[in-house]
């Protein structure tokens, strides 16, 4: 039986205190949202991820607010409990200005927290936002809209210096005002140093089971789609009978932290 109060920013720091993992999953319309909400996933992403999966771009950075705000306002019509986050895109925070412009938008829109990108270059951002009373969940280690930057997808911080650094960011983002932190594809050791260090719930992608909740695209979580695919990526929907199962077994897997295992996860340098 899924608890049916619903998630809110006290509650999802209530479930890091009590060492309760948060399951999250994306989407992006109100069906598959109203299946999440129903099968007991905590927080649904709307994430740029839509640019891939849904638009079929190679990567997030030809999202704009317009298409997120769209996105948000369906899957708002879908969920109820599940707390609904959305991701700000490329460039649309910017500047403070311009950051509480995009929030604006997609606070209206039925988003219940905003997520963006980056370390010490969005602190002040952060900051503002919470500030303004806008729940913020930031994002470090593979930040996917500075994928020609970063010069395509793969594991950060393994060297000694940007270790050194991600463990920085993320205090400085807690202390501007983070509510959350996610943090994708990086060593799980780092990663649970990270989480035992902040007071604030820290979700993993491809960064290991000992953090304080997994989020997964859900169109990889369920094996839709072809290429390559992640490390860190699991088909739920594979021997399951339906997408609800799917999603159940996705949320029962990070409660008992049988999700990611190792060899889904990065280890650290030796």
């Amino acid at each position: 039986m899924v608890d049916q109060s619903k998630i809110t920013v006290a509650r999802l720091a209530e479930m890091k205190r009590a060492g309760t993992p948060i399951a999250m999953l994306t989407a992006y319309d109100a069906g598959m949202a109203g299946v999440f909400d129903a099968a007991g996933i905590d927080c649904i992403l709307v994430g740029d991820s839509l640019g891939n999966v849904i638009q079929g771009r190679d990567s997030t950075v030809p999202v704009t607010v317009d298409h997120m705000a769209y996105h948000v306002e369906c899957v708002r019509r879908g969920a109820r409990r599940a707390m609904l986050i959305g991701d700000m895109p490329f460039l649309s925070y910017s500047s403070e200005s311009v950051a509480i412009e995009t929030a604006r938008t997609l606070m209206q829109a039925g988003a219940e927290m905003v997520k963006l990108e980056g370390g010490s270059a969005v602190v002040d951002i952060v900051s503002r936002l919470s500030g303004l009373g806008v729940p913020v969940c930031g994002h470090l280690g593979l930040t996917p809209q500075s994928v020609h930057q970063l010069s395509g997808y793969r594991v950060q911080a393994r060297a000694p210096e940007a270790r050194a650094r991600l463990i920085e960011e993320a205090g400085a983002l807690e202390r501007a005002g983070c509510a959350m932190l996610v943090l994708e594809c990086i060593p799980r050791g780092l990663a649970a140093e990270v989480a035992a260090n902040l007071g604030i719930p820290v979700i993993g992608i491809g960064a290991g089971a000992r953090v304080d909740g997994q989020v997964l695209v859900s169109y990889d979580a369920l094996g839709i789609g072809s290429g390559r695919r992640p490390r860190f990526v699991r088909d739920f929907l594979a021997g399951s009978e339906s997408v609800d199962a799917a999603v159940r077994a996705f949320v029962a897997a990070v409660r008992e932290r049988r999700f990611p295992a190792d060899d889904e996860s990065y280890a650290d340098p030796s």
